[in-house]
């Protein structure tokens, strides 16, 4: 029976051991938290948003679009909901945003849970895995023990939100096993503004279009103390750190964002009907001007930030003021100045290089019998189930390659033939240096075979008394 070591249970991992063992695999799960599936328990804010009907490879980032299709096919979404319906998991669409009918992540782990019990599956918490190497077989090393293995299934995810177990420690063991990674850099992240005056929006949500890097995503934004969040902040937030990370280079930093406050109003009837209540001439102030336009929060800011006073009489602004107020609201340009930690970050971009691994199976180039899933790899996605998504699909492709049994006899067969090699390799100089020693009594027949391959069976067999 095939020994496998899943590193990880998280949801690629878990998914993985799972699909292994359904072959027939012994398998255990290494867990370095106290608990399994901690990150999957506040994904979708603690709902899982487990998948989404909509697969577009627009959806996901980072590696060759080839290879992300490649292995999302391996198990479609209509295979992923096949697979939680028949762990006994109810699911429902809101907008094609996936979510288990309970309402609660906890759903989704609970079930994962009871088929890794029923297929006998091990999981052992608190045991953090140290080192991955190889020798007649793979080892796996933890503080207490060292775990021997036909095949390494490595998910132990990437550097975002490490109180969930996600620390990084999963780079550092592809690196010792001869992997290079693109610099993991945090993705759907919350941004920082350099200018300070937005802290006085902090707690608004409002919808709004965002504009960066030439990207445009249209949802609600959420002002923060430090800056902007929100799902469509989310979505872009890739985008800025890498501006970012380039700007550093060059000793500089800021990117510029664009935020349309009012998306659903064109510029030209917003104006206009800032106009017909200025012509009304009622007394009231440039902040009530906006009373039907925006949160009174929003209000004082947005006028400062047109040069106009919040107190100062609506039907003494002049046109140029309001088409500076109108600029504004649906052309506010601001400056990225950084991201929040990995702390806060929901995924990460970056990771193991996808050339480093097969395109299907995603085993290791670098160390046979090795497999890499999920986060670790250079993937990620949008919000809206994709990052779990590829989790599974990734997950499936490599427990269904590394629990084969026909991959066993295989990485055997290939490891006979090495050691056939080496033997080979290691056979003529021995008897040169045989064939050097004047006083060997077998000296002319020794130099005489050395000459020339062995023909048969008995010729190789006379050679190896030599």
């Amino acid at each position: 029976m095939k020994k496998i070591i899943v590193i990880g249970a998280g949801a690629s991992g878990m998914l993985a051991a799972i699909t292994a063992a359904r072959q027939g695999a012994s398998v255990t799960i290494l867990e370095g938290m106290e608990k399994p599936g901690k990150k999957l328990l506040i994904t979708g804010s603690g709902r899982c948003n487990l998948t989404n009907l909509r697969q577009e490879i627009t959806c996901y980032r980072g590696a060759d679009s080839a290879f992300i299709s490649g292995i999302l096919r391996q198990l479609p979404v209509k295979d992923t909901l096949a697979f939680f319906r028949e762990l006994g998991l109810l699911t429902v669409s809101r907008d094609g945003y996936v979510y288990p009918v309970t309402g609660q992540a906890s759903s989704v782990l609970e079930v994962l849970l009871l088929e890794i019990r029923r297929l006998g599956i091990k999981l052992k918490c608190t045991e953090k895995v140290t080192a991955i190497r190889r020798e007649d077989k793979l080892l796996v090393k933890t503080a207490g023990w060292t775990y021997e293995a036909d095949a390494v299934i490595l998910a132990a995810g990437s550097k975002a939100a490490p109180a969930t177990g996600s620390d990084g420690s999963g780079y550092s063991l592809a690196k010792s096993c001869g992997h290079s990674l693109v610099t993991p850099r945090e993705a759907l992240v919350p941004l920082a503004i350099r200018e300070s005056w937005v802290k006085k929006l902090s707690g608004l949500r409002m919808q709004a279009s965002v504009t960066l890097e030439g990207h445009t995503e249209t949802g609600e934004l959420q002002w923060t103390d430090t800056g902007i969040s929100g799902i469509v902040v989310f979505q872009l937030s890739r985008y800025a750190v890498c501006a970012l990370a380039k700007q550093q280079e060059k000793q500089i930093s800021g990117v510029p964002v664009q935020l349309d406050l009012l998306p659903s109003v064109s510029g030209e009837a917003l104006l206009s009907h800032l106009q017909q209540l200025q012509a009304l001439r009622d007394g009231r102030s440039a902040e009530s001007l906006l009373a039907g336009v925006l949160a009174k929060k929003a209000a004082g800011p947005l006028l400062q930030a047109a040069g106009i006073s919040p107190s100062e009489k609506a039907e003494r602004l002049d046109g140029g003021a309001l088409q500076r107020l109108v600029k504004v609201m649906k052309q506010l340009t601001l400056t990225v100045s950084g991201c929040r930690s990995f702390e806060q970050a929901q995924v990460c971009q970056g990771g193991v290089r996808h050339t480093e691994v097969d395109a299907q199976t995603l085993e290791s180039k670098k160390m046979p019998g090795l497999y890499i899933t999920g986060e670790l790899l250079d993937v990620d996605g949008i919000c809206g189930g994709y990052n779990l998504q590829w989790a599974w699909a990734s997950g499936f492709a490599a427990g269904r390659a590394a629990g084969s049994q026909e991959k066993m006899a295989a990485t055997k067969a290939a490891g006979s033939q090495e050691k056939m090699a080496a033997a080979k390799a290691t056979d003529r100089p021995e008897r040169e240096q045989c064939c050097k020693a004047a006083d060997h009594p077998e000296r002319e027949r020794c130099c005489k075979m050395a000459d020339r391959p062995a023909d048969n069976a008995s010729e190789r067999a006379e050679r190896s008394t030599l």
